[in-house]
């Protein structure tokens, strides 16, 4: 009997597979119609009289309480100028990168039959890394200097597990998280498992739009702190029901597992060890595990409450 229902994992898993890669096929020949609007490059070949142009072509980026002297000033502005050289010298064509936004597209238009391709602009905003991205129906603002690579010289001061994901790779994986949250609903985001789910949909929906990217790239993880997560999940999982943490409501529980941090903190001697946001690598292998589970569409999934997912996810963390 144990073989028969071994025989019958691998054939449904056989079959999965094949039914992933027709879906797959089936998007790469989806047409998209956008380009990426050069702003960055635009305002760093700008001249003081080019300036009424620039505000003509992209209007929406230049507030009427800012004075025109502001803008003349920023163009010759130490700072600006090193960001146009670093921006340019990382990016080029930005092929790469549009080429990884119109894979997302593609998806997004196969999953939405409602979504239109946006206005995507690229800007510099002295480093903003709080505000990379900013997605409406219409437009798409990405600021490409919080992306200029790990180890680049404008990030020496910054935190490590910040300047981590400051790379162009990331580019998507940020655009396809502003995405989900367009999307996602919960009528309450209060307890530990209530964030969990809320990223566990958000990296879900990730898996659905950006399957070319690795998990590691999803979640925002080098290789080694994805496998710390798969090996010591089952750890993980025991630690939060254990210290009956899932429906607690202590603020302070978020900042600890789901918030950007450089490690988790358990208050346990390994902390330093492990990755921060294990509480959104648990949320997402609850959402996988209920999508596997139950016969629902993405978009009824990330429109269903936190609880409901938990309890009809029979999840059981990989030991």
């Amino acid at each position: 009997m144990k073989q028969i229902a071994l025989f019958g994992l691998i054939l449904l898993t056989l079959f999965g597979c094949k039914d992933d890669n027709a879906i797959e096929t089936e998007i790469s020949k989806i047409e998209t119609n956008f380009i990426v609007e050069r702003f960055d490059r635009a305002f760093a070949n700008s001249t003081p009289d080019g300036l009424a142009d620039l505000k003509q072509t992209f209007p929406f980026l230049f507030s009427n309480k800012i004075p025109d002297s502001i803008w003349v000033t920023r163009m010759k502005d130490s700072n600006q100028v090193l960001l146009n050289k670093a921006t340019h010298e990382t990016f080029g064509d930005f092929k790469l990168v549009t080429n990884d936004i119109e894979g997302l597209f593609q998806h997004l238009k196969y999953y939405d039959k409602t979504f239109n391709e946006p206005r995507v602009i690229t800007l510099t905003d002295f480093v903003n890394y709080r505000n990379k991205i900013a997605v409406t129906d219409s437009i798409v603002l990405i600021g490409i200097d919080n992306y200029l690579g790990t180890d680049h010289e404008l990030y020496g001061n910054m935190q490590r597990y910040l300047a981590n994901n400051m790379k162009s790779s990331q580019i998507v994986v940020d655009l396809a998280a502003e995405y989900s949250k367009r999307q996602i609903f919960q009528s309450q985001r209060k307890t530990l498992l209530d964030e969990m789910i809320y990223f566990g949909k958000q990296l879900y929906f990730k898996d659905k739009m950006i399957p070319f990217k690795t998990d590691a790239e999803k979640i925002g993880y080098t290789p080694e702190q994805l496998e710390f997560a798969k090996v010591n999940e089952d750890m993980i999982w025991t630690h939060f029901v254990k210290e009956e943490m899932l429906y607690d409501t202590d603020s302070s529980l978020p900042g600890r597992f789901i918030a950007d941090a450089p490690f988790s903190k358990f208050y346990l001697e390994l902390d330093r060890e492990t990755p921060g946001r294990l509480g959104q690598y648990i949320g997402w292998q609850i959402v996988r595990a209920y999508m596997n589970k139950n016969d629902v569409t993405l978009k009824e999934m990330l429109q269903t409450e936190a609880v409901d997912i938990f309890n009809k996810s029979n999840y059981k963390p990989q030991k």
